[in-house]
């Protein structure tokens, strides 16, 4: 039976995951949600009862949580590798992951409640999101120090799948990357990859989805 893939193509979340399917060249069926209430109806809760995306289902495996779902299609799919097997580059991989969730994507949430006009976040939050993202910045700049060409070396890995997957999208905000040549080289490598051509969302999809990103975002609120 062929892999269920529960998305939304606006979510990075998501996105990561597709990445991933498509990197191994694993064959999955795709299920889009609008989140406009599709994440409530009984049929998805009974999959996932915490109403989030993605959902990947594998005959009667349900996982939930992206990180989950990547070291599952990685152990069942071992080729091509998407983890080192050197303890000092799989360290660097599964840190840019954590460092990719827990400490830039709270950051982005702050900034796109900001811009989409959502209140909750005070001026000092706002700045301390930024300064955050600053920092994220300049230490995504130091691990691809020595001309790496991905964060882990010459192997291009999940920290890309997780950290690509989110770390280009900061142009939305007005952050430049001239102060980090080396992270915007890196960009350019993901951006030129099928993986990323294949899931790329349009400006047009993006404005479209607006009412739904900003009711979303007061919920997390």
């Amino acid at each position: 039976m062929m892999l269920k893939l529960y998305y939304t193509p606006i979510s990075m979340n998501s996105r990561r995951v597709w990445v991933a399917l498509l990197e191994k060249q694993i064959a999955f069926e795709p299920i889009a949600l609008n989140l406009d209430g599709d994440q409530f109806k009984p049929d998805f809760l009974a999959i996932n009862p915490f109403h989030r995306i993605p959902v990947l289902v594998d005959e009667d495996l349900t996982l939930v949580e992206s990180l989950a779902i990547l070291d599952y299609l990685e152990a069942k799919y071992p080729t091509p590798a998407l983890l080192p097997t050197e303890a000092k580059a799989l360290g660097i991989v599964r840190m840019v992951e954590m460092v990719t969730l827990n400490e830039l994507l709270p950051a982005m949430f702050a900034l796109t409640r900001q811009m989409l006009g959502v209140a909750g976040d005070t001026a000092q939050k706002l700045e301390q999101s930024k300064q955050q993202i600053v920092t994220l910045l300049r230490f995504f700049e130091g691990l691809l120090a020595d001309d790496r060409t991905y964060f882990a070396g010459e192997q291009f890995t999940l920290a890309e799948v997780v950290a690509g997957t989110a770390v280009p999208s900061l142009g939305i905000f007005g952050i430049s990357f001239d102060d980090y040549p080396k992270l915007q080289q890196w960009a350019d490598r993901l951006a030129g990859r099928s993986s990323w051509q294949q899931t790329e969302v349009s400006q047009a999809e993006i404005v479209a989805k607006i009412p739904i990103i900003k009711d979303l975002l007061v919920a997390r609120l």
